[in-house]
């Protein structure tokens, strides 16, 4: 018999609803499960047996994050079946820049009010997005949150698991002045600096089924274009070739997170003509009047991962990638003739510094 409370639910908790999202649910955990999953959803752990064959020495890796206040998008558009996607792979895309491959997802969902068709559309996303990735979803929570979170409001974050053999854990400590920084293309914003694109473009007051110049989209709809998933490229580059560094382009932009992977007595040199910045970002900084400088250092201005290397090895490095990327298209957006990886700058000798030219 399924447990059942009229009391809780007069003080907003439904539970009857709850157990008919994880019905709704299922379809979409489903199809994310690999080899190394075991049991279903419903216990109180979720259970992953991984394969070790040809590790010598396992290293688990692990990320959480959430989507931040990009939520604030889906429920201006009450789109919600691609949030989740944005959720696995802020997770994941950390997990890839130390050069471990994702296993499994946990997810958290706090809402206002459980309306089960749309938990099950979020699902739906984090779902997409852990194959993207190649993970398996194997557990999660639903909370109701009544007087917490607004009716048609909730909030989203994620865990991930990775698994890399520690003789191959990418190791920046290597990178010196000389190397390559190859950048591989964003889908958009991604899921960082949208408290500031949230003020500038005052989502809050505008139509966002307008088009806006330079837009192939509604302003909505790239605003809420998914984060791309890097997972399969990488790891495809990463069974040919060492790579030194990985630096996932999110909150802080080119002068945060490009430093994190360069030793002392190294900096980056980055040609900003070298990539096409999509237009998104060009309205954003004509709308808030923002220096471009400002710009790299909040956003990812259309390159989302950056790789160090050795320079011999760019040309295979860009093939690889590429035939990746081909092989695997970011499936929310046309791909075009800038939706490749290319070299954008190199290291070169100095303090740490990010430098644009």
């Amino acid at each position: 018999m399924k447990s059942k409370s009229d009391i809780y639910k007069e003080s907003g908790v439904d539970i009857t609803a709850g157990y008919e999202a994880v019905l709704l649910m299922k379809e979409h955990i489903g199809r994310t499960a690999t080899q190394g999953v075991l049991g279903g959803i419903g216990g109180f752990g979720g259970l992953f047996a991984p394969d070790l064959s040809g590790i010598r020495e396992p290293v688990l890796v692990s990320g959480t994050d959430g989507v931040g206040t990009k939520l604030k998008i889906a429920f201006l558009m009450d789109k919600h079946d691609t949030i989740g996607i944005d959720c696995v792979a802020m997770c994941v895309n950390d997990i890839i820049c130390s050069g471990a491959r994702p296993l499994f997802f946990l997810d958290y969902l706090a809402v206002g009010v459980n309306r089960p068709q749309k938990v099950a559309s979020i699902v739906s996303g984090i779902a997409d997005g852990c194959v993207q990735a190649g993970c398996a979803l194997i557990g999660g929570e639903t909370a109701e949150m009544p007087g917490f979170y607004a009716p048609n409001e909730y909030d989203l974050a994620g865990f991930a698991v990775g698994l890399a053999d520690k003789n191959k854990l990418i190791d920046p400590q290597s990178v010196k002045p000389g190397d390559a920084i190859i950048g591989l293309p964003s889908s958009g914003i991604h899921s960082n600096g949208f408290s500031l694109v949230r003020k500038v473009l005052n989502v809050e007051d505008r139509s966002l089924s307008a088009y806006m110049p330079g837009l192939s989209s509604t302003l909505g709809e790239a605003l809420l274009t998914p984060t791309r998933i890097y997972v399969k490229p990488v790891l495809s580059l990463l069974s040919k070739m060492n790579v030194k560094g990985i630096s996932h382009i999110t909150g802080g932009g080119f002068f945060e997170n490009i430093p994190r992977i360069l030793p002392a007595g190294c900096s980056a040199r980055i040609d900003t003509g070298s990539f096409t910045i999509p237009p998104v970002f060009r309205l954003i900084e004509q709308e808030g009047n923002l220096p471009e400088r400002e710009m790299f250092n909040i956003f990812n201005m259309g390159i989302g991962l950056c790789l160090v290397l050795d320079p011999q090895n760019t040309d295979e490095a860009l093939r690889t990638l590429n035939k990746a990327i081909k092989e695997h298209p970011f499936p929310l957006n046309h791909q075009s003739a800038d939706d490749i990886a290319r070299v954008i700058g190199e290291v070169v000798p100095g303090e740490n510094e990010v430098m644009l030219c």
